[in-house]
């Protein structure tokens, strides 16, 4: 009787898999990780790109770019390497790769935080975006009207995620992220080409902008964090290869690693014509988002924010999966919920309100996630693989792999320490500034 009750877990367990949004679809094909990919990494920081080029200047901003595009990559390969490294398990969650390398409890307490602290904060940012480029488009197409407030806008935008939660997992959001990967390519284009258009300002300007040398510094650190934050897809890379089948003769890291690469293709082509253009055409005068540079076509620019829009409305699916992920886990393997279609209702739809008014509230939180951001994107993406991959395979002392792990360490530790001093000091200026509710 006993050898049966095994049996009925690991159905239980078979179960809950197949329920859960990252375990239950494992159907994808490699171009689905192009996409989700795209959709992940190239967000609307990319219009503040040629602005954190401008603090950065031409040869520091142009290795920056060039550094964090290489080192990102390589991490990310480390990642869709270390997903089978144990034969016949997928670590299919960045905190089970944690757990695998550093230990059940102190991968959790490692990686969870820093990553519900990404995902989550990237949710509110871009609810808080959405709800801005959506008031864009009504003030540059209706300039009569009478002026409705972001808080309104993010409330409509956040009804589009009340419907768009209720997808059960990765596999079934694709067509909204493909969506969202086409329209990250198209504005960033638009971004470009217009600037180009428009052609060098008469009164262009290259030098650093500030009034002494400590505020350039601070402007220089803060930048980095930016630039930084421009590559955040590691924290949903590893639920993305979870989607995709893996047989002994077919890992499943063959077709992902070809969708990554893709995928920084285009990063490059969004990503570098945007950057450079910009900050060549308007110099230290650009905005920190060059759409609002460039004012005319009224119909370009709107066009383009309507392009963020359905952009940011994937992505915010995209990071809002691993989340629901990790709840419904928590709720159905420690509290022993019935995984049920009512208690996944409740969870997403409380998520999805939970960010909305966090972004009403406080919609300045976008200055408030370069600091965030650097403490917790820069671990998970610079150097956390690199740690693991030290912990989990270690590489001979002095050899290439050493070496390539610990400057990534060192660059990416760097980045923590900096880029938040930068992101702090321009908090507390503009917190004079700051209006709740606004």
């Amino acid at each position: 009787m006993a050898q049966h009750e095994p049996r009925k877990d690991e159905i239980d367990e078979k179960a809950i898999d197949d329920w859960l949004p990252i375990t239950s679809s494992r159907k994808a094909k490699w171009w689905y990780s192009t996409f989700h990919n795209v959709t992940a990494m190239v967000g609307a920081g990319v219009l503040s790109l040629p602005y954190s080029l401008a603090a950065l200047g031409w040869g520091p901003g142009v290795t920056v770019l060039i550094i964090s595009w290489v080192v990102t990559l390589y991490t990310l390969w480390q990642m869709v390497e270390m997903h089978e490294m144990v034969p016949g398990k997928r670590f299919d969650r960045y905190h089970e790769l944690g757990q695998h390398a550093f230990g059940e409890k102190l991968g959790l307490w490692i990686v969870v935080p820093q990553q519900l602290i990404v995902e989550v904060g990237v949710c509110i940012v871009y609810m808080i975006t959405g709800g801005k480029s959506m008031k864009k488009i009504h003030d540059s197409l209706c300039t009569g009207c009478k002026p409705i407030k972001t808080s309104y806008f993010i409330i409509i935008f956040a009804s589009i995620h009340f419907v768009l939660s209720h997808l059960p997992n990765f596999n079934s959001i694709s067509v909204v992220s493909l969506a969202a990967a086409v329209m990250s390519l198209s504005y960033s284009t638009i971004a470009w080409t217009a600037s180009l258009h428009r052609g060098v300002q008469p009164d262009v300007d290259y030098s650093y902008k500030g009034k002494d040398q400590q505020t350039v510094m601070f402007n220089f650190f803060s930048a980095l964090g930016d630039v930084a934050f421009a590559y955040a897809g590691h924290n949903v890379v590893l639920e993305i290869q979870a989607t995709i089948p893996s047989t002994p003769e077919k890992p499943s890291k063959k077709p992902m690693w070809l969708g990554v690469v893709f995928a920084y293709i285009v990063v490059a082509i969004c990503y570098f014509p945007v950057a450079l253009v910009g900050y060549y055409v308007f110099g230290n005068s650009v905005d920190d988002n060059i759409l609002i540079t460039l004012e005319k076509p009224k119909w370009l620019i709107a066009a383009a924010n309507l392009f963020v829009v359905i952009h940011v409305i994937g992505s915010y699916q995209i990071y809002a999966m691993p989340v629901f992920d990790m709840m419904e886990t928590f709720l159905v393997r420690k509290l022993r919920f019935k995984p049920r279609f009512t208690l996944r209702f409740i969870t997403r739809t409380l998520y999805v309100a939970f960010t909305m008014i966090v972004g009403i509230c406080i919609p300045f939180f976008g200055s408030l996630l370069g600091f965030f951001g650097g403490l917790a994107l820069a671990p998970t993406t610079y150097f956390l693989p690199c740690i693991m991959w030290l912990c989990v395979y270690k590489p001979r002392t002095f050899s290439l792999s050493w070496f390539a792990n610990w400057i990534c360490i060192i660059l990416g530790v760097m980045l923590v320490i900096l880029g938040p001093i930068g992101g702090l000091r321009n908090i507390i200026i503009s917190s004079k500034d700051y209006k709740f509710f606004s």
